[in-house]
C-alpha cells in the first residue's frame, strides 16, 4: 500500500497552517474531473478565485481609504469634489432631541474633517448635539432611539443559506442526474413493455432511493452548516467597557451606538468611529483599515478615531460617531464576499484517498458494464440473433448502465473529505460547550498532534485571583493578609511613607473604581493592578487623601519588553514626581537610593541591595509574584522624555498570591502521559516560576528553568541542546516566546501549541501551529492571531481541545477504515458476479441503500465519538506519519476477505446450502446476499469503533447517536425487506434465513478480533522526537 501513501503525500500533503495556493491549487489539480458533486465535495474549502478578487477588492479600497485620509487634496476631489456638502435636519432628527445629521456627523470622522468639527463647536459641541456627556455617556432610555436615527452597529452580511439550497446541492451529483435518467428511461420502457404500475416500479424504486439518499445528505449537511454559522458568531462576539448612565459596562460591539463614550486600551480592536476625548500615549494601528504601516498618534489635535484599526499602544476614552455602514470599516466589510476558510491537512488527505479510489471503482464499473453487455449479446446472438430487438433488451442494458453507474456512486467515497467537516463541527460544538472557542478548522484536527504546550503562567496555570500576600517597605518585611497585620505595618512605618506608598499606588496605575449598575462601586483592571489597588485601598482607611494630592501629567502604560509602568505627576510645590512600578530585579537595579521609616531618602548601600535581593528571592520562592514600586523627583521634563532608567529611591516590594488552579497538576500528567511537554514561559521572576512550575508537575527532575536573557544569549548549536530539556523560561520576553516556537519546529519538527494573551504575543500565536489565546485576559489582537481562544483561560480547557483533536484523527481513521472495506467488497462482488454469473447481485436501489449506511449515517456513526481517556495514553501523530495505518490496512483486508467469502458462498453455493428451492429461490438467495452484505456492514460498523482493541463495545451505551444510527439502520433494512420489496428487487425472508444474515454479520466481530492478535508492524518509531517511548501494553489494550 505504500503506492497510495506516496500519491497523498505527493499531491495530497498540506501543511495545516498558513498553506500556500501554489500547494492549495496543486491538491484540486490532482483531484480533476473526477467529481461526483462539486459542490458539495468543495463547500468546505477555500474558493482560491474568490478569495483573490477579494484580496484586490480590499487593496483598491484600502487605497482610496488611505488617499482620502493621508492626502487632503486628493481626498475633496474624490469625496465630495470642490463644494462642501449640504445636510440637513429632518424632523425625525429634530424630534428625537439631536441637532447633527448622521451622514455628517459620519463624514467628520471617516474625513478627518478638522474644518466642520470646529464649526460645530468641537467635541464638545458634538457631544451636546448628540445629547452625551463625557462623564455620564448616553441613557439606556433612547437607545433604540439612537439605533433609528444614527444606525445599528452592523455591517450589511450574506444571508444564511437556506435548507432547500442544500437539496440543490446535493442533487447536482453527476452519478445521481445519470441515475434520474436511467429510472426514467427504466420506467418508459417499463411501462410500455409491462403496463402501469409494475412497469414502472424499477424506476420508480431508483427514484425513491435517489430522493432518500437526498434529502438524507441536505438534513446532514444544513445541520452542519447551522453549527458553523453558531460558532461563527461566537468567533463575532466582542464586548467592550463603555460608560452609560453614569456607570461602567460592559457590552456587545452590536450594542453600540453613537454617543456611548468607549473605553480603549492597548490591543482593542477600534468598534466604530469615534472621537478621542482624553487618553494618554494612544497609538493606533491603522494598516487593516487603510493598509499604512505606520502607526497613528492620537491626541486632541489629531481626535479621529476609526473603526477597524486597532490600539497599538496607550489607553483612552472615545466618543461614538458613527456605527456599522456608516464606517469605512463596515463599508468595507460589506463589499468583500467570504472567501471560504482554508481546508485542513485530512480534508485534502481523504480528498486523494477519494480520487484514487474513485479512479480504481470507474474502472471497475467500466469492467462491470462491458462484461455484462458482452455476456448479454453473446447469449443474445445464440438465442435470437442480433437483429431482433424487444423493448425489454433496452430495459435491460438501462439496468446494466444503472448498475454500473451505481458501482461508481458506492467506488468514489465523496463522503471522506466531508466526514471530517462533520467531525470537525461536532467537536467544535461541544468544545464550544467545554469553553474553548475554535476560530479555524485545522486547528482541532492539529491539536491532537500537539507534541508540545508552551503555556503563560498567569491566569492560565494559576487563578488569576491575585492578593497582595506580603509587602517589604522601609527594611520591614510584613505578612499582609489580615486587618490587624495592616495595623502593624502602620505602626512601622511614618505617616510620610505611608502618604508615598499611596500616592505610588493610586498614581502609577491601570486600575480603577468604576461605580456598577445598582451603584456600588468595583475596582477594574489587570488582576495584578487589581490587588495592588485594592491593599492600597485597605491600606489608605481612614487616612487623608491630601497627603497624594497631585495631578498625571504623562503616562508610560505597562511595556513587556521593558517589564515597568510609569506615570509623572506634578505636586502642589510645583516640581514633578516619576513613578515607577515592574518587575522587581530591574526596577531594584534603577535605584540608588530608598525610603526609610521616617519617609526619607537615603542612600542604598550594596549590603542593603543584598537583603532586597534576599527578599525578593524568598517572596518568589513562596511562589509569589513580586513587583518594585520606586520614584524620582525631577524640577522639570520633556514631552518627548521617557522614564528615568537610573537614580530612583525605592519605596516597596510586593509580593502577590496567585494560586495554582484545581486540576492543573492533573492535567500536566495527563499531557506526560499523553507524550506532550509542557513548557512554561512566563515574564516572573525564575524563583516565582520555578516555585509553581514544581507544584504543577511542569519541572520535573531532568528539566531546566531558564531566563530569557540567558536564553537568548545562545548559539544556534546550543540551543538545538538545550531546548529539548528547558521546562521553564522565566523573565521573558514575547520575542523569546517566538523564538523557542521557531526552533522547536524548525530544528524538532515538533507541533507546537502556545498561549498569549496580550498584543505583542501575537507573532507567537501565528508562528505556533496551534496558536491558543486567552479569552478573558486576552486582547482583541491577540484572539485575532489565535487558531483557539481559551473562553476561560485554564490550561485543563486546552487538554480538552488536545483530546477532542486525537478524537477527530481517530475517529475520521475508523471512518475511512469502514468505508475502504465496503468499497472493496461492493466492488469485487459486483464485477465477480457480472463475470461469472451475467448479473450484479445487488441492484441500483440497494448499493444506493448501502452507499447511506457506509457515506452519511457512517460518518454520523463513527466521526462523532467522543473522547476517551486511552486516547491520552499514546504518543502525539508526528509529522508526515502514513494517515492509513498498517493496522487498519489488517482490518480492511481481513474483513474484505471474510466478507467476500461469506457473499461468494452465498452467490455461488447458497441454494444448494440451505437448501433453498422453488421458482423464487433465485430472488430469495440474491435478498439473503444484501440482507447479508447489510448485516456485515452494521456489525463492522461496531467493529471500526476500535482498531486495536478487542473490546468494541466500551462506551457504546453512551454514545446514542451511534446506537441510534445502528437503530435506524436495521429498522430500515427490515423494512426494506418485508414491505418494499417491489421497490428493491427483494422478496420478504423467513425467520431462519434473518438469523442466518444476521448470523453471518456478527461473526465479523470474531473475524474481528482474530485480526487484532495478529501483529503487525508499527508505523510510529519506537522513540518520538522529544525521547519519550510509548507506554507499554497492558490489561486496557484488550
Amino acid at each position: 500500500m505504500d503506492w497510495l501513501e506516496k500519491s497523498l503525500r505527493e499531491d495530497f500533503d498540506l501543511p495545516p497552517k498558513n498553506p500556500s495556493e501554489e500547494a492549495q491549487r496543486r491538491w484540486r489539480s490532482a483531484v480533476g474531473a473526477l467529481v461526483k458533486n462539486r459542490r458539495r465535495r468543495f463547500r468546505m474549502v477555500a474558493d482560491l478565485d474568490s478569495r483573490s478578487q477579494n484580496e484586490a477588492r480590499r487593496r483598491s479600497i484600502q487605497q482610496k481609504i488611505w488617499l482620502a485620509l493621508y492626502v487632503q487634496k486628493a481626498a475633496i476631489t474624490f469625496i465630495d469634489g470642490a463644494k462642501h456638502k449640504e445636510y440637513h435636519l429632518t424632523d425625525d432628527i429634530i424630534k428625537a432631541g439631536f441637532s447633527i445629521n448622521p451622514e455628517e456627523l459620519a463624514s467628520i470622522t471617516s474625513k478627518h474633517d478638522h474644518k466642520a468639527l470646529g464649526m460645530h463647536g468641537g467635541i464638545d459641541g458634538i457631544s451636546k448635539k448628540i445629547r452625551s456627556t463625557f462623564d455620564r455617556g448616553v441613557s439606556a432610555s433612547d437607545l433604540d432611539t439612537r439605533q433609528s436615527i444614527y444606525g445599528v452597529n452592523r455591517y450589511a452580511e450574506k444571508p444564511s443559506r437556506s435548507f432547500w439550497m442544500f437539496v440543490w446541492d446535493a442533487l447536482q451529483d453527476m452519478t445521481l442526474i445519470i441515475l434520474m435518467v436511467c429510472a426514467l428511461i427504466s420506467a418508459v420502457v417499463g411501462l410500455a413493455s409491462e403496463g402501469f404500475p409494475k412497469g414502472m416500479y424499477d424506476g420508480l424504486g431508483i427514484i425513491l432511493s435517489i430522493l432518500l439518499v437526498v434529502m438524507v445528505t441536505a438534513i446532514s449537511d444544513y445541520r452542519q452548516s447551522l453549527q458553523f454559522k453558531e460558532l461563527d458568531n461566537e468567533k463575532k462576539k466582542i464586548f467592550i467597557h463603555v460608560t452609560r448612565d453614569g456607570s461602567r459596562q460592559k457590552i456587545s460591539i452590536y450594542d453600540l451606538v453613537v454617543g456611548d463614550i468607549v473605553h480603549l486600551s492597548i490591543g482593542d480592536q477600534v468598534p466604530a468611529d469615534g472621537l478621542y476625548i482624553h487618553g494618554y500615549s494612544l497609538l493606533i494601528d491603522e494598516s487593516s483599515l487603510s493598509g499604512e504601516s505606520d502607526p497613528v498618534y492620537i491626541s486632541q489635535d489629531k481626535p479621529f478615531i476609526l473603526a477597524g484599526t486597532k490600539v497599538q499602544d496607550g489607553s483612552a476614552k472615545m466618543m461614538v460617531t458613527a456605527v456599522g455602514m456608516r464606517t469605512e470599516w463596515g463599508r468595507l466589510m460589506s463589499t468583500l464576499s467570504e472567501g471560504g476558510e482554508d481546508e485542513t491537512p485530512l480534508q485534502v488527505k481523504l480528498n486523494g484517498v477519494a480520487t484514487i479510489i474513485g479512479k480504481i471503482g470507474l474502472v471497475f464499473a467500466t469492467l462491470t458494464f462491458v462484461v455484462l453487455m458482452v455476456r448479454f449479446l453473446i447469449e443474445k446472438g445464440l438465442t435470437v440473433g442480433l437483429s431482433k430487438w424487444y423493448s425489454t433488451d433496452a430495459l435491460t442494458i438501462v439496468n446494466y448502465f444503472a448498475t454500473a453507474v451505481t458501482i461508481i456512486v458506492v467506488a468514489v467515497p465523496e463522503g471522506l473529505p466531508l466526514a471530517v467537516t462533520m467531525s470537525l463541527a461536532f467537536a467544535m460544538k461541544k468544545l464550544m460547550n467545554d469553553k474553548a472557542l475554535v476560530r479555524h478548522l485545522s486547528a482541532c484536527e492539529t491539536m491532537g498532534s500537539a507534541g508540545t504546550i508552551c503555556t503563560d503562567k498567569t491566569g492560565t496555570l494559576t487563578t488569576n485571583h491575585m492578593v497582595v500576600d506580603k509587602i517589604w517597605i522601609a527594611e520591614v518585611s510584613k505578612s499582609v493578609t489580615g486587618n490587624n497585620t495592616l495595623e502593624d505595618l502602620n505602626s512601622v512605618i511614618s505617616p510620610t511613607t505611608l502618604g508615598l506608598l499611596l500616592q505610588g499606588i493610586f498614581e502609577n496605575t491601570s486600575a480603577e473604581v468604576v461605580k456598577e449598575k445598582d451603584g456600588t462601586q468595583n475596582v477594574l483592571g489587570t488582576p495584578t493592578e487589581r490587588a495592588i489597588f485594592e491593599f492600597g485601598l485597605k491600606l489608605e482607611g481612614g487616612h487623608n487623601a491630601e497627603d497624594r494630592a497631585c495631578t498625571k501629567v504623562k503616562v508610560e502604560p505597562f511595556n513587556s519588553v521593558k517589564k515597568k509602568m510609569a506615570v509623572l505627576v506634578s505636586l502642589p510645590n510645583g516640581t514633578y514626581r516619576w513613578f515607577s512600578k515592574g518587575a522587581s530585579e530591574i526596577i531594584v537595579q534603577m535605584c540608588n537610593m530608598m525610603v526609610d521609616a521616617d519617609g526619607n531618602s537615603v542612600p542604598l548601600s550594596e549590603d542593603q541591595r543584598k537583603n532586597i535581593l534576599d527578599t525578593i528571592n524568598s517572596f518568589a520562592s513562596d511562589a509569589l509574584r513580586t513587583l518594585c514600586l520606586a520614584y524620582k523627583e525631577v524640577d522639570d521634563f520633556e514631552d518627548d522624555s521617557d522614564s528615568p532608567t537610573s537614580g530612583l529611591t525605592l519605596i516597596s516590594i510586593f509580593g502577590i498570591k496567585d494560586p495554582v488552579r484545581p486540576g492543573v497538576k492533573d492535567a500536566v500528567k495527563a499531557c506526560m502521559s499523553a507524550g506532550i511537554i509542557v513548557r512554561m514561559v512566563t515574564g516572573d521572576n525564575i524563583n516565582t516560576a520555578k516555585a509553581i512550575a514544581k507544584e504543577c508537575g511542569i519541572l520535573t527532575d531532568d528539566g531546566i528553568a531558564i531566563e530569557g536573557p540567558d536564553f537568548r544569549s545562545k548559539s544556534p548549536e546550543e540551543m538545538r541542546d538545550l531546548i529539548p530539556k528547558i521546562r521553564v523560561m522565566a523573565r521573558s520576553l514575547p520575542l523569546d516566546k517566538h523564538t523557542l516556537v521557531t526552533n522547536l519546529r524548525g530544528m524538532f519538527h515538533e507541533v507546537v501549541a502556545v498561549t498569549g494573551d496580550g498584543t505583542n504575543d501575537a507573532p507567537a500565536l501565528h508562528e505556533a501551529d496551534i496558536g491558543l489565546a486567552m479569552g478573558i485576559a486576552g486582547t482583541e489582537v491577540a484572539k485575532e492571531s489565535a487558531d483557539v481562544i481559551v473562553l476561560d483561560d485554564n490550561f485543563t480547557t486546552i487538554i480538552n481541545v488536545a483530546r477532542w483533536g486525537r478524537a477527530v484523527y481517530i475517529n475520521i481513521q475508523k471512518f475511512v477504515q469502514f468505508q475502504l472495506t465496503v468499497n472493496i467488497v461492493a466492488l469485487v462482488i459486483n464485477f465477480v458476479s457480472a463475470c461469472i454469473t451475467g448479473s450484479a447481485p445487488l441492484t441500483a436501489v440497494q448499493l444506493l441503500w448501502v452507499n447511506m449506511i457506509m457515506d452519511t449515517l457512517g460518518a454520523l456513526a463513527l466521526a462523532t465519538e467522543p473522547p476517551n481517556d486511552d486516547m491520552m495514553k499514546r504518543p502525539p501523530v508526528r509529522r508526515g506519519e502514513s494517515f492509513i495505518t498498517k493496522v487498519m490496512w489488517r482490518n480492511i483486508i481481513g474483513q474484505s476477505l471474510y466478507q467476500l467469502v461469506v457473499l461468494g458462498a452465498l452467490m455461488f453455493g447458497g441454494e444448494r446450502l440451505l437448501n433453498i428451492k422453488g421458482s423464487d429461490s433465485k430472488s430469495v438467495i440474491n435478498t439473503l446476499i444484501f440482507n447479508s452484505f447489510v448485516f456485515c456492514q452494521v456489525f463492522n460498523e461496531i467493529n471500526s469503533r476500535e482498531m486495536q482493541k478487542i473490546n468494541v463495545f466500551r462506551g457504546m451505551i453512551s454514545n446514542w447517536i451511534f446506537i441510534g444510527i445502528i437503530a435506524v439502520t436495521v429498522i430500515f433494512q427490515v423494512v426494506i425487506i418485508e414491505f418494499l420489496g417491489t421497490f428493491a428487487s427483494t422478496v420478504p425472508l423467513s425467520w431462519q434465513l434473518w438469523l442466518v444474515s444476521v448470523g453471518l454479520g456478527s461473526i465479523s466481530l470474531i473475524v474481528g478480533a482474530i485480526l487484532k492478535c495478529i501483529p503487525v508492524k508499527s508505523d510510529e518509531n519506537p522513540s518520538g522526537p522529544n525521547g519519550y517511548v510509548p507506554l507499554p501494553s497492558g490489561p486496557d489494550n484488550i
